[in-house]
């Protein structure tokens, strides 16, 4: 499994001479089991193709789009991306505006309950109340590892629907305004970014589990 980051608000330090491009958003392209699944497409349709391209990844190759919630710097980057991909999936929420849903031409698979997406990879399904949005939990020889958007559902229910899938090994993306540090007691693998207020407070706090993430970051895993 390998987990490359497209879109964030910061270029990882050693990839900063590849040209990549910053911009305030999150996508990352998960590959496992042969299958490419693209989460969220950060706020600007000419950064995140740039950066794929910068990445060696074929826009044409994600057979799935995952959206996590509607808010313009994850989905800002599906209308072109869409125009080069008319053949991959894209699952988003239930919730998700009709005008929003019915600009997407290719097959739109709605998500409200949790349920698997292919080999090793599940949605949490609809979490949250005011702001809805869905995570992913991926099977990890370690454990699940969850992928985020922002987590306005807050990450202490995303992690309370993860921990029905299994032990859970690790959390990267989007933390919002997360502060309640002891949920994270015994988690291994912690790489939060875009949208984390506090940021330098988690990896002050947990250095044997934190990782830094930003555009060109790859991480590997079993």
């Amino acid at each position: 499994m390998k987990i490359t980051t497209v879109y964030d608000n910061e270029v990882y330090p050693e990839a900063s001479a590849t040209g990549l491009t910053s911009g305030w958003g999150f996508s990352c392209l998960i590959e496992v089991s042969g299958e490419r699944i693209l989460f969220d497409t950060g706020g600007d349709g000419s950064v995140l193709l740039r950066n794929m391209e910068r990445l060696g990844i074929d826009p044409e190759d994600p057979g799935v789009i995952v959206l996590s919630h509607e808010h313009w710097d994850h989905t800002g980057g599906i209308p072109d991306l869409l125009e080069l991909n008319r053949d991959a999936k894209v699952y988003l929420l239930t919730s998700f505006s009709e005008p929003f849903k019915n600009r997407i031409k290719n097959l739109v698979l709605e998500v409200h309950a949790p349920e698997k997406i292919c080999d090793r990879v599940y949605t949490t399904g609809e979490l949250g109340s005011t702001i809805k949005e869905q995570s992913l939990m991926l099977e990890t020889k370690n454990g699940i590892l969850i992928v985020t958007g922002c987590a306005h559902p807050r990450i202490e229910a995303i992690m309370d629907r993860a921990s029905g899938f299994g032990e859970i090994w690790g959390v990267m993306g989007g933390f919002h305004g997360f502060c309640d540090y002891p949920v994270l007691k015994g988690v291994r693998f912690l790489s939060p970014c875009h949208c984390t207020q506090h940021l330098r407070e988690i990896a002050s706090r947990f250095p044997d589990a934190y990782q830094r993430n930003g555009v060109g970051r790859v991480f590997a895993f079993e």
